[in-house]
């Protein structure tokens, strides 16, 4: 009886002990949970921080091959613009200076008129060659001109004293929003040289007159075109 108690006993012991070992396993475990979670935290941050990183280099050098680009086309675009700019102001001094028998640099080119500080080209061609005033605008831009503005009596007075061939001719002068401007941008500072402003219509010099015709700019006529003279 005693024996058997004695076993009884020592089996109750036994089991008191795997109870109290399971329970430290338990709470070690439960220990080492937040220390696996905070590397586990610390891995996915590595993780996302290499991600960014990748994807920031990437687009630095995708980034850096358009802007590359973009750069050599800008500069390739300039050099272009100089050069051509070069062979026309070539053009322009050339025109001014070859061909002179006395071998001086002209202020006007031939084919024009000077009237300081300006120099004048009349285009007078045959009524159905004639151009509208938008037409008549580009061809002066093409001669690097533009069509003439007169400012003063003075100018108006040397245009008029210089004008052949036909009546009229497109000058540098239009309405725009409600009032007659000059294509230099300023407004026309005498209303008595014209009629009241009308939209869509152009200023024509009037041979040999003191007023100018407002005529619409799909007409096409002659024109003037001037540009500043040559210091010479």
């Amino acid at each position: 009886m005693n024996r058997r108690t004695q076993q009884e006993m020592e089996e109750i012991e036994e089991q008191e002990d795997d109870y109290v070992n399971a329970s430290r396993g338990a709470v070690d475990k439960k220990r080492t949970r937040p220390g696996q979670r905070f590397f586990l935290l610390i891995a996915v941050c590595w993780l996302i921080l290499l991600a960014i990183m990748g994807l920031r280099i990437y687009l630095t050098s995708e980034l850096s091959g358009n802007n590359a680009e973009l750069y050599s086309r800008i500069q390739e675009l300039e050099t272009n613009w100089k050069e051509h700019n070069a062979s026309r102001a070539q053009w322009s001094i050339d025109s001014y200076c070859l061909g002179n028998t006395d071998k001086k640099c002209l202020p006007c080119q031939k084919g024009w008129w000077l009237s300081q500080p300006s120099c004048y080209a009349f285009n007078n061609p045959k009524q159905k060659t004639g151009k509208t005033w938008e037409e008549a605008r580009e061809d002066c831009k093409g001669k690097i001109s533009d069509l003439a503005v007169v400012h003063d009596p003075a100018e108006k007075e040397a245009i008029n004293a210089n004008s052949f061939g036909t009546n009229v001719y497109w000058i540098g002068l239009r309405v725009e929003d409600g009032k007659w401007k000059w294509v230099d941008g300023s407004d026309l500072t005498d209303s008595s040289w014209i009629p009241a402003p009308v939209e869509g219509h152009c200023a024509m010099f009037y041979n040999g007159r003191d007023t100018w015709l407002s005529w619409s700019c799909d007409y096409k006529g002659p024109w003037i075109c001037q540009k500043k003279a040559l210091s010479v």
